[in-house]
């Protein structure tokens, strides 16, 4: 009797703990699914990091990143980064600067059979369901010094004065206003001529710091910037400053939805060197890259930043905890995204031991998750992902990202939604159900429908639009049908169209469409 009264009450206790994990797992998993959220990661193409392979024919090219896509859809990947000018080149065919080496292994070699890299990646990104960020390098114009491979029409070759060598490594200097010009030149004839979601810039500024160097600009100072700064860093903050404001204020003004956002050093700067800084002792942005990024979120001059945070959650020079709440208290209202070093797990040092621990990356994301003014992740790099380097790939899939998302709001670019589609009908058709709808009323600012966002719910399920679970498909054309092939027989399923904008505001549903399957 006392062994069957134990017994009794270990199945009770199992039973509240299976309860109590279920609810937890519940919450959890509505915490850590919202219906918006960026999910991005950088295809990087300088020296060949995620695309293309060396020595593919175009079409092997295009194949590779139609594959690359395709996994990163899986994954749940809603935003890729293209590195479109690693070092003063081109991923592009719309341009003056010559194509980049590192696309058919010669500066200058265009493609054969020719066809437009950043064209393709855009079209088959929002084929998917993808925004496509155009990213750019804006001050590095070599990435070694192997000058004599340049290509003669490389701007190096036709502004040598523009340049100074730091590292073995040659880099417009920032103080120079044709400089800024020809820089901003550049990035406006991509916005004006690609259909772009975004344009990104890393980190690459000011050169980082290498003992016994200095940077060379000593003239451009004298001429520039003596007068009005005391000190010549100050004076290269500004440089910086200039540029991004005259980006920000030519990019919405060219192409309004077009979003422009940054990813720095994961430190702004140290509180030990700045009272304004974080609790950390490594090396910033603002002193060693000169990029006050904190003042253009004040400024409201990028719509996003990306703070490469690549430290465990155990690292005591640059705690993860303190960086994400730092840049959490810092964003003057942008959007805060943080960047994932997943490529991390795959290096040999010391220093990326705990990457290696199957639990740090999940947990990680758990931590970001926990605080609400971080909206969204981008993970270095594209094949960290698609090689699922420590199941990283899997854990997001299968957890984190297991509902679709739609890419956060930015009220202040566009605040108005469109209208709801119209006379949507539905019906069963061979094995699925076909919908049909039509295109809606322009919206109040005129703006045309960029997509739709299709919802499904089963029998006698809670119709609920902020719940992702029901999100059936994200489409970023202006088709008016779909066939869903996913039904089974005997099942009544509901169905509901909403309208979305360039910049993804959704309109208001529109009625609910019951079909039994037969």
């Amino acid at each position: 009797m006392q062994l069957y009264k134990y017994f009794l009450l270990s199945i009770l206790s199992l039973s509240i703990l299976t309860k109590t994990q279920a609810q937890t797992d519940t919450l959890l998993r509505n915490k850590i699914e919202p219906k918006r959220e960026f999910r991005g990661v950088w295809i990087a193409t300088v020296e060949n990091i995620d695309w293309p392979k060396k020595q593919s024919t175009a079409d092997q090219q295009k194949q590779q990143l139609i594959d690359i896509l395709d996994d990163h859809q899986e994954t749940g990947i809603n935003a890729v980064f293209f590195q479109v000018r690693p070092a003063a080149d081109a991923f592009y065919a719309k341009g003056s600067e010559p194509w980049s080496k590192w696309l058919n292994g010669r500066q200058g070699q265009a493609p054969d059979p020719a066809y437009d890299p950043l064209e393709f990646a855009i079209t088959e990104a929002h084929k998917r369901g993808m925004e496509l960020h155009a990213w750019f390098n804006p001050y590095r114009a070599t990435n070694d010094n192997r000058y004599y491979e340049l290509s003669p029409n490389h701007i190096t070759n036709l502004k040598p004065e523009w340049f100074f060598t730091y590292g073995g490594k040659k880099t417009f200097n920032p103080g120079l206003p044709e400089v800024r010009e020809y820089i901003v030149r550049i990035i406006l004839n991509v916005v004006d001529n690609y259909d772009i979601d975004g344009i990104h810039m890393d980190d690459y500024f000011y050169p980082y710091l290498i003992d016994g160097q200095s940077i060379n600009d000593a003239d451009a100072y004298n001429k520039y910037g003596a007068a009005r700064f005391s000190n010549i860093k100050d004076w290269r903050r500004n440089n910086v400053d200039t540029l991004i404001h005259m980006l920000a204020d030519s990019i919405h003004k060219h192409k309004p939805h077009v979003k422009f956002g940054v990813a720095p050093f994961g430190i702004w700067a140290n509180q030990y060197q700045n009272p304004e800084g974080s609790q950390t002792h490594g090396g910033s942005s603002y002193y060693e890259n000169y990029a006050d990024v904190r003042k253009w979120m004040k400024e409201g001059w990028i719509d996003y930043v990306v703070p490469q945070l690549y430290w465990p959650l155990s690292s005591r020079v640059a705690n993860f905890d303190t960086l994400i709440n730092w840049w959490s208290n810092n964003t003057y209202n942008r959007h805060l995204y943080i960047g994932l070093g997943v490529y991390r797990i795959g290096e040999r040092s010391k220093a990326s031991a705990a990457y290696k621990i199957p639990t740090e990356l999940p947990n990680e994301m758990r931590h970001l998750r926990n605080n609400p003014r971080i909206e969204g992740t981008v993970v270095f790099s594209s094949h960290s992902l698609t090689d699922n380097l420590g199941g990283f790939a899997d854990s997001l899939s299968t957890n984190f990202y297991k509902s679709p998302a739609l890419p956060p709001l930015m009220l202040w670019l566009d605040s108005i939604p469109p209208n709801v589609p119209r006379n949507f009908v539905a019906k069963q058709s061979g094995q699925g159900v076909l919908l049909n709808w039509e295109t809606p009323l322009l919206a109040r600012d005129k703006e045309p429908v960029y997509g739709y966002v299709v919802y499904r719910f089963s029998g006698t399920e809670k119709i609920d639009l902020n719940n992702p679970d029901h999100i059936l498909h994200i489409e970023y054309d202006a088709n008016t049908a779909y066939q869903d092939s996913s039904v089974q027989k005997g099942v009544t399923y509901s169905y509901i169209i909403t309208a979305i904008d360039r910049l993804k505001n959704e309109g208001d549903r529109s009625p609910a469409i019951a079909v039994k399957v037969q």
